[in-house]
């Protein structure tokens, strides 16, 4: 059955003014699952002038008042998570059992998180040399958002801009893309429940065009980006004098020293290689193992990917899905055939797999002795491919580390404490994980980047929704 599905605009649902509807299909089954209605300029003027009425309403409401609506939706949400996830695993294709429950009840957290932070999001007294003068600062929200988010983390990834958007009172604009809206706007259902101000959250849903009326509106106050460098670089250029928070790609390295449990190592780089069919921006998109334990590594990466059971999303036993999209398999397809002129050796996998109802299926692959300039070792290949380099030493491989502009998340697997600090003073990325994946994520991790990505998660997330105010009394 398809499903009519309609857009979530000033607190009201919509049919959208665009021409027409985007034919929504599984890439799982290849099957039609939803109309998605097409978004036009004037669904855009809606919702900001709905955005600017509500932060208008907002911006006066107390610190509790706002905590209390995050809680309110995080309770209607609840209810929902099973609904929600299966919606994202017929979307986005990750494997429902094994991913989609757990990534809607961890992205519920994000209003949680925000209600307890913003109860605690206080100024400073600052002192002066006036001992007549009294100085204080306050956090006042910036205004409308607009938040444009990837297709891999449908709903993770919104929410976190959303959740402490609203708990700082601000209202958001949600542009999730075209191919993954529906698990979004079947959210904002919580939305309305819970009983958030008309206009304080609008979910649009677009091709390119959208998101370019948001960035260069006039109404628009700041802009919420997660997705491409590219993306991100163009935005960057038409945004004008706005405010934003951006997280642009990754390409952070798992580093395996000569004193590593390899064994853990392998392991936990080759989930970070499959998690969400590599679709994730710190992904392991690239091992550099040190010369003296290759070997040991390569054995028991090949018995970890034996682990990795491909099929349908819905399937208790699948911990890996298909890729999202067509633009991505492509992606993979150039890679490895990149890699393989280059004299990398392709020992698992290698290709997109037959047997299942669409192309989008890719098996996991496992290539070694991959040459640094290969595109698979410098660009984000966003696909379940693991990439082994070679180091013959630790400044070559932490040197290795460094030449990328994608510094996100990076991970370093030793038994020195001495050494992990080594490293985690040269590597330049935003996080080093010590002995996990690159794929580690907590709620209240703070996220940033380097190299070429710039973001800001945990406590310190709130502090970028808002302006700093300065108050300064004569008491005389």
């Amino acid at each position: 059955m398809v499903e009519t599905v309609k857009l979530f605009i000033a607190g009201e649902w919509t049919e959208g003014t665009g021409e027409g509807a985007f034919e929504l299909r599984s890439p799982g089954s290849g099957e039609h699952i939803a109309d998605i209605p097409i978004a036009g300029p004037d669904d855009v003027n809606r919702a900001v002038l709905a955005a600017r009425e509500a932060h208008d309403e907002m911006r006066h409401w107390s610190a509790f008042e706002r905590a209390d609506l995050c809680n309110r939706i995080a309770a209607e949400v609840e209810p929902l998570v099973e609904e929600i996830a299966r919606i994202q695993t017929l979307e986005q294709g990750k494997p429902y059992h094994a991913e989609s429950l757990a990534d809607i009840e961890e992205a519920n957290q994000y209003f949680l998180n925000a209600a307890e932070d913003v109860k605690r999001l206080g100024g400073e007294v600052i002192p002066t040399s006036d001992r007549n003068k009294r100085m204080f600062t306050f956090h006042r929200p910036v205004g409308v958002w607009a938040a444009i988010t990837p297709w891999n983390f449908p709903v993770t990834i919104p929410l976190e801009y959303i959740g402490p958007g609203l708990a700082t009172g601000n209202a958001i604009i949600a542009k999730p893309p075209l191919f993954t809206p529906w698990a979004l706007l079947k959210l904002a259902e919580a939305f309305a429940a819970a009983g958030v101000p008309k206009g304080a959250i609008s979910v649009i849903p677009g091709a390119g065009d959208i998101g370019e009326m948001l960035v260069t509106h006039d109404g628009v106050d700041a802009i919420g980006f997660t997705g491409s460098s590219e993306t991100g670089r163009r935005i960057l250029s038409q945004m004008g004098i706005k405010r934003s928070i951006m997280e642009m790609s990754g390409n952070g390295p798992t580093v395996v020293t000569a004193d590593a449990d390899v064994a853990a190592a392998a392991e936990a780089a080759v989930y970070g290689a499959y998690y969400n069919a590599g679709q994730v921006c710190c992904a392991t998109e690239r091992v550099i193992v040190l010369d003296a334990v290759h070997d040991e590594f390569v054995t028991h990466a090949l018995r970890a990917a034996e682990e990795v059971r491909l099929g349908d999303p819905f399937a208790e036993s699948t911990n890996m899905g298909p890729l999202n999209n067509e633009a991505t398999a492509a992606k993979m397809d150039r890679h490895l055939a990149d890699a393989r002129e280059r004299g990398a050796e392709v020992l698992v996998g290698g290709s997109r797999a037959s047997g299942f109802a669409t192309d989008l299926y890719y098996d996991f692959t496992v290539i070694d002795r991959v040459p640094e300039e290969s595109a698979v070792a410098q660009e984000e290949s966003f696909g379940p491919v693991l990439p082994i380099l070679i180091a013959p030493d630790d400044e070559e491989a932490a040197a290795m580390a460094n030449r990328t502009r994608l510094g996100l998340q990076a991970a370093v697997f030793t038994s020195s404490l001495k050494k992990a600090f080594w490293y985690a003073d040269r590597i330049r990325s935003g996080t080093v994980v010590v002995n996990d994946s690159t794929d580690f994520w907590e709620t209240f991790q703070p996220f940033g980047g380097a190299a070429g990505t710039d973001t800001g998660w945990g406590r310190g997330r709130l502090d970028e929704f808002t302006d700093l105010q300065t108050l300064v009394i004569d008491l005389n």
